[in-house]
């Protein structure tokens, strides 16, 4: 088990404590991978907000955030009613590409998952990549030092070649986010359905990285599709019926 001290990494980072609730749990009473997903990405959304860089405070330039690529590592996944600390910060400019980190600690500041993410701004009128603005870019002085970061998520997948289980979903309206788009944490949530039932069941993911190729919209139909690399790691993507286009992909590894 790794343990970290208690203490800001940065002005811009941001945490909250979380109890794990009856429904975030699987059935052997651990907190799920979706769960701790969506706990994420809400601590995401209060420190862009605290920082007046949500997607409503740019609205007026017509530009978005958008998830580009996460990468993440579990360690231990917490209990029904256990105490946790998310903790995030932006982390940095790469070109147009900013990069996000995330760490999960226990009660006692055991890390029990740690992931890094990279977005970029989307024009909302052109639907192409959109620059950082320069009021972004002033943050930059105040993020963390590189040895307090997570290495940024540059991966590659190997060729999904073979269908070895399949899910199909349809898109409803709950499932939708702020923008009228699939909420990112489904994206996961759908790819790991199509997984063996015994690995959902008896095993722990170790590791995801995750790769967002496109949108998709209320009434879309989706098949998660999953590739068996070997006993531990599987090959995942999502695509859209009718255009087969990949709306994601995934490389997952359990223990």
């Amino acid at each position: 088990m790794q343990h970290i001290p208690h203490q800001p990494i940065s002005p811009l980072a941001y945490s909250e404590t979380f109890v794990v609730r009856t429904y975030e749990i699987d059935h052997c009473k651990r907190a799920t991978i979706p769960a701790l997903i969506r706990l994420m990405q809400e601590a995401a959304m209060q420190n862009v907000i605290q920082l007046n860089v949500s997607v409503w405070d740019l609205e007026a330039q017509n530009i978005s955030w958008v998830l580009l690529r996460k990468s993440m590592q579990v360690f231990r996944l917490p209990g029904l009613g256990e105490q946790i600390r998310v903790l995030t910060c932006p982390t940095g400019f790469d070109r147009r590409f900013t990069y996000r980190d995330y760490k999960i600690f226990g009660a006692d500041e055991e890390l029990l998952l740690q992931s890094s993410s990279a977005w970029l701004l989307m024009d909302m009128v052109s639907r192409r990549m959109a620059p950082i603005p320069p009021f972004i870019l002033e943050f930059e002085s105040k993020m963390p030092a590189p040895e307090d970061c997570l290495p940024r998520p540059d991966f590659r997948f190997p060729k999904f070649e073979q269908v070895h289980f399949t899910k199909i979903f349809e898109v409803n309206f709950h499932d939708l986010d702020f923008n009228l788009h699939l909420n990112n944490t489904l994206y996961i949530q759908w790819m790991l359905e199509a997984m063996p039932h015994g690995m959902l069941q008896h095993k722990r993911m170790a590791s995801m990285e995750v790769l967002y190729r496109a949108e998709s919209r209320w009434d879309d139909v989706l098949y998660a599709e999953t590739q068996v690399l070997d006993d531990h790691t599987f090959l995942h993507r999502l695509m859209k019926k009718g255009e087969e286009k990949e709306l994601a992909m995934a490389l997952s590894r359990w223990v």
